[in-house]
This record gives C-alpha cells, structure tokens and sequence, in this order.
C-alpha cells in the first residue's frame, strides 16, 4: 500500500493538472481583448477556445451569413448566379469599403457576391439583401431565421454588412458553426470564401485576408473591422486532407489577426499526432455561451495614438513583444509556425514574415457591371468599366500640384536654360548674324562654360556685352540685348546689365 501511495498521489496530481489545464482553456480571460477558437471543420471538435463564447461585434465577418442566405436562395431555385440586381439609393449611400456604383447601375448576383467577399463592399452586400429579403429589415430577419436554425444561439443580425449597430452581435463559437455549415451545406460555392484578387476595369483588389496565396493550404473565409471589434478573422486551410477553421477576433492590425491565424492553423495541424495528450474540449456546438456585453474596443483601436484612420486593409506588422496576442507570447507561437512550416514554405519563415510576403501569383477573377457575358462580350464590358473609372477619374488640382515638384526638383542649370529661353526667344532672329564675330565667341567661353553658350548665337552675343563690350560694334545684339537687361540697351554699363543677366546662365 506504501508502494502505491507516490503513484496514486502523482496520478491524482496529473488529473487535477489536466482538469486545471481545460478549465484555463475554457474559461473566459476578461484581461484579454481578444477571442480565439480552432476547430476541426469535419467533426467541429474544439483544439483550442479563448474567450470563444464571449459576445463580440462581428463587423464585416457578417458578410459569411449574408453570402450564405444568397448561395441557399440560389440553390433552392429562388434566384439564380445571373440574376440582374440594382444599386438602390440606399445601397449606394452605404459607408466604404464599397465599389461606388450609382443608384440604377445594375449586376448580376454572381458579380455582386465576388465584390463582397473580395473587396468586403457594403454597397454590394445591401443589394444582395434588398434583391433576396427585399430590403434590409427582411434580410436580417433571413439571416436571424437562419442562425437560430444553425444552432447560433449568441447571435443577432441588423443589417447584411457589419457596419456598426448596437445589435449586431455575434461569438467566435457561432461563426465557427457558420463556417462549418457554409463548408457543409454549399460545397458547390465554396470558391466564394476563397478569391485571391478581383479586377474591375482597370483596379485590381487582392483579398483583404492575407492568408489567401501565402499560408500553405489557406482556403477561406472573410476579414472584419471596425472600431468597436478590432480586427476580426475567419480563416480555413486544408493539409493532407484534413480541414481546419480559425476565428480571431479584437486583433490589434490586419495583419497581427493573419499571423495569430496562421498560428492556431499550425498548431491544429501539427498537434494531429498529440490529440490524445491533451484534454476533450468537446465539439464547438456544445461550448457554453457567456452572458455578458461584447468589449468595445473603440479608444484601443481608432484612439489617437493612430497615426492613420484604422481600416479593415490595415497593413500594420504585429509587434514583436506580443501586445494583442492573448497569454501566448509572439516568440512562442512564431518558433511553432518556423517548425511546423518547414517542409512546405522554404526558405524557414516565421509567420509575421509569411503574411508580409507578396501573394503567390494568381490572376485575378474578372468582375464587370451589366448582365452575364462571355467572349468579346465580356472583354467590351471590361473595357467599358475601364473607361467608366477614366472618365469619373477627378483631374486638374491633382495634375497641377504633380507638376510643381517636377519644377522644384529640376537642376539648377535648367530652370536657367528655361528662364534664358523664355527671356530671349524674340532675339533669335537678330543674334545670328553676331555668331560669325570672331570677339564675341572668346568671351562667351570665358563667361559660361557651356554648351548651350557654343551652339547659341545669341547667347554668345550677349555675354561679350557686360565685360567685354563687344555689343558697341553688333548693331544687330542691341534690340536682342533689350529683354535681357531690363531695357538697358547702353553697353557702357556693364553692371545693370549682368544683373538681369545671371538667370540667362551668364554668372
């Protein structure tokens, strides 16, 4: 009995270790503004949770529900890909991002949903919900009828983009099960959640989510932002046939909620052959919501110690120290990534390096205003929306401020060769004959020393005037003389002369 006492106690003490260890992983961390979740998308069993049933705003995440209720009303036969919608007032009014048509510009369903979903444009995501639900109202109560079918149990829906409203709420855990259903139930429109660039007419817009064409395997979902939220994630990546999704959400930058993404991704991966190491954390449908208001993280994401408006393409690199990443320091989860990355990205690369590398080259989806269009029909529809951007483009205040850096950046000798230009174009015809003066040509090499002062008859004509006075026998340099020295036409005086004469390249 003696003998089993140190294994009992040790067994015991593994037990409490372990319980202490899911309850850590499970409970909320109030000090964090930050919720994260990694699940399985076959099973939806939990690898990892924090804060993951904590309230939070979803901003522009929302657009996964809003494409979801479209592809199920398509699928269902009640619109089609090619149905032609139009921009109303209300969608036009919409705050960016957005593609900016004018109302009565119309699109078809299938353009419409790659502009939301690449660019996250709310004007396209209200005529997507005006053209299914009607209008807005009738949308949201589609989107809420089908959260409350998914199993969405802390999530409520006001309008189809995320622009702020007190009541658009939503959880890590529910947009993990939104994720999963989408994957789920619309595997025929997946490619949707998974478009590297967009090009309509001449602007190309890469995906705002930085995993796509740079994580290994990356193939899904949306970004969010606004101020309330912080930056907001749903990503999924597939290795090896095996799928996970990732929810970030309260992230200090566009690219710090890419890196913790890309983080939990490749732990999820990397723990295939340690699952049976770690504590059930059970299936993401059974995680316990929490009764609380969602964090408003306005002041610590848009205060004044921004130097630029915070937005939902915010290229700001993750700070090196971890502030914003929750308990896990930055150096731990980077060292995972390195490791477990080996193999597929060469050379190694942490991941804040990963999602500041360029995208893998891809050509970009073609979107264009207008019914569906193929061949020539759809190359003139390009090229319209082309000309369309041109013709809207605003010139004239931006093409004058261009020009004058190219005046202040000009060399010296220029502007001079300008102003002599200018000061002496009427001479030309009188200074050719003084030219062929054998007096005048010595002085203009000791005066200028330049080239234009050899090539230039008149050039040569006027600087023998204020030193040499060469000009008392050129007849012909006096009226060139004229514009030059300020209507001083008496070579006697060389000093009122060579004044005015300095800016001719003279001094």
């Amino acid at each position: 009995m003696h003998a089993l006492r140190p294994l009992l106690r040790k067994s015991l003490f593994n037990l409490f270790a372990a319980s202490f260890a899911c309850a850590a992983l499970l409970a909320p961390r109030a000090a964090s503004a930050e919720a994260l979740l990694l699940i399985e998308a076959d099973s939806g069993k939990v690898l990892q949770a924090e804060n993951a049933t904590i309230p939070w705003y979803p901003a522009s995440v929302t657009k996964i529900m809003t494409a979801y209720v479209t592809l199920k009303a398509v699928k269902d036969g009640r619109l089609a890909l090619d149905t032609l919608l139009t921009v109303s007032p209300t969608a036009a009014s919409q705050s960016p991002s957005k593609m900016g048509f004018r109302p009565g510009t119309q699109l078809t369903v299938d353009n419409a949903l790659k502009m939301m979903m690449v660019k996250s444009a709310n004007d396209m995501a209200v005529v997507l919900a005006e053209g299914v639900g009607g209008s807005i109202d009738g949308f949201s109560a589609m989107m809420n009828d089908t959260a409350k079918k998914l199993g969405m149990t802390q999530t409520s829906y006001v309008n189809p983009n995320g622009l702020p409203a007190d009541g658009q709420i939503t959880s890590a855990r529910d947009l993990g099960i939104l994720a999963r259903s989408f994957l789920r139930d619309l595997p025929e429109y997946e490619y949707f959640v998974h478009i590297p660039a967009m090009r309509f007419g001449k602007r190309v817009t890469g995906n705002f989510n930085k995993l796509i064409g740079r994580y290994p395997g990356a193939d899904g979902f949306k970004t969010g932002f606004i101020c309330a939220s912080g930056y907001n994630l749903v990503a999924s990546a597939t290795r090896n046939g095996r799928r996970l999704i990732a929810v970030v959400l309260g992230a200090s930058s566009g690219t710090a909620r890419a890196v913790k993404a890309a983080q939990l991704l490749e732990r999820g991966f990397g723990q295939d052959n340690l699952t049976w190491l770690r504590p059930s954390l059970g299936t993401v449908d059974n995680l316990v919501p929490v009764d609380a208001s969602p964090p408003n993280l306005r002041d610590q994401m848009c205060g004044g110690h921004r130097k630029r408006p915070a937005s939902d393409d915010d290229d700001a690199l993750i700070a090196a120290s971890g502030a914003s990443t929750g308990s896990a320091s930055a150096t731990g989860g980077e060292a995972q990534v390195t490791f477990f990355t080996a193999g597929l990205q060469p050379p190694l690369m942490r991941a804040s390096e990963l999602m500041a590398s360029a995208p893998a080259p891809t050509e970009p989806v073609l979107v264009y205003t207008g019914p569906t269009r193929t061949g020539t029909a759809l190359i003139a529809a390009v090229a319209a929306d082309a000309d369309q951007q041109t013709a809207s483009k605003p010139r004239g205040k931006k093409s004058r401020v261009a020009r004058k850096p190219d005046a202040a950046d000009r060399p010296k000798d220029a502007g001079k060769d300008a102003n002599k230009d200018t000061k002496t174009a009427a001479a030309k015809p009188e200074a050719k004959p003084a030219a062929a003066k054998p007096e005048a040509k010595p002085a203009a090499a000791k005066n200028t020393g330049k080239n234009d002062g050899k090539s230039d008859s008149k050039t040569a004509a006027k600087p023998a005037a204020p030193k040499h006075a060469a000009a008392k026998h050129d007849t012909a340099a006096k009226p060139a003389e004229k514009p030059a020295a300020s209507g001083d036409p008496k070579p006697a005086k060389p000093k009122a002369a060579t004044k005015p004469a300095k800016p001719a390249n003279n001094g």
